[in-house]
């Protein structure tokens, strides 16, 4: 595991202890067998799987995007059966009520003495990581249902709260919204997602290697790597990866320029976004960046950690405006010109 650079008087984290860094490598070390045995069923999508195990190991939500049948569901019933957690699937569609994924209070009579009582009954959101499958494929309504589990890691029903099973994440799954039959989410609940990762279709000799693969006898037997309490002490450590000023500084400015009011943003920002990122985005960006150096063999983050988490970590959560819609001026590409335009020499 690589040590901070001992040169650099800014970072403002105590120094790190020998047990420190070897949590830190018995995280790499397991990361990178959850991966191969990922790899026994999901061909490519090597950005996918390392952004879905650094927004787990950061305590992040992810939302997924892409067309159909490009293996989201089943990249994250893999990784559920290889870190050995708990999974529920929970298929979104217009019927569907909150209750329906939290569960409700019900009518129980005891044989014995005739009484009646109220007794919960625990929906789907009750497991360590839950699939939320086309999550906009149901009204706003039910999908605020997930907001408090994802945001407290509890479920209120009634008067009553409930905890969640640590370590708990939502990966959620959604349809490009152009397609028919889709409703946006609303803003807070985009913004509890840590990342917005978007899936894209297979180069051409992946795609041969899956036809290969689902159209023969072939089964992968995926083993278990890591389980629910190892995970829990991997995101203690994370936490305590030091952080350099002049890389905080670079979150700062990045997630700073893209509000249209900040003295500081450009003028394309002005032209082009309605309302940008929060303070939360920030505080992924770090976390994330955290959590992508262990994963790396570094036990300190760099801005290329914080450069190459920019897109899942932004891209939701800056609006573009009417005038960069009529120009096709994506979310994406707004990033990526912040990105050219943003330079820090001072690391």
């Amino acid at each position: 595991m690589e040590m901070p650079p001992s040169s650099d008087p800014e970072t403002p984290q105590d120094s790190p202890q020998e047990e420190d860094l070897e949590r830190a490598e018995n995280m790499r070390t397991s990361c990178d067998s959850i991966l191969q045995e990922v790899g026994k069923k999901i061909v490519g999508q090597s950005d996918v799987l390392e952004q879905l195990m650094v927004a787990i190991f950061a305590r992040g939500h992810c939302l997924m995007e892409g067309v159909p049948g490009l293996a989201k569901t089943t990249i994250v019933a893999t990784l559920a059966n290889a870190m050995e957690l708990t999974f529920k699937r929970i298929q979104f569609t217009p019927d569907l009520m909150p209750s329906d994924i939290t569960g409700t209070d019900i009518i129980q009579e005891d044989t014995e003495s005739g009484k009646r009582s109220l007794v919960f009954l625990p929906g789907p959101i009750f497991a360590q990581m839950i699939l939320a499958d086309e999550i906009n494929r149901t009204p706003p309504k039910t999908q605020s249902a997930l907001l408090e589990a994802m945001q407290e890691h509890s479920v209120t029903v009634g008067d009553r709260s409930y905890k969640l099973t640590e370590p708990f994440f939502v990966l959620a799954t959604q349809n490009p919204l152009e397609q028919e039959g889709t409703y946006p989410l609303p803003e807070a609940q985009q913004d509890r997602f840590m990342f917005h990762v978007k899936v894209s279709y297979p180069d051409r000799s992946e795609e041969k290697e899956i036809l290969l693969r689902t159209t023969t006898t072939y089964e992968a037997e995926v083993t278990s790597k890591i389980d629910g309490e190892m995970i829990c002490s991997s995101q203690e450590i994370v936490r305590k990866v030091p952080v350099p000023n002049h890389v905080y500084e670079l979150v700062l400015d990045l997630c700073r320029k893209t509000r249209p009011d900040d003295p500081e943003s450009p003028d394309f920002i002005k032209q082009w976004v309605n309302w940008g990122a929060g303070p939360r985005a920030a505080q992924y960006l770090i976390l994330g960046g955290k959590a992508r150096a262990i994963l790396k063999g570094r036990f300190h983050v760099t801005e290329e950690d914080i450069r190459s988490l920019a897109f899942p970590v932004l891209r939701h959560r800056v609006q573009p405006s009417f005038r960069a819609e009529a120009e096709n001026v994506t979310s994406d590409a707004i990033i990526q010109r912040l990105l050219e335009t943003t330079q820090r020499s001072d690391g």
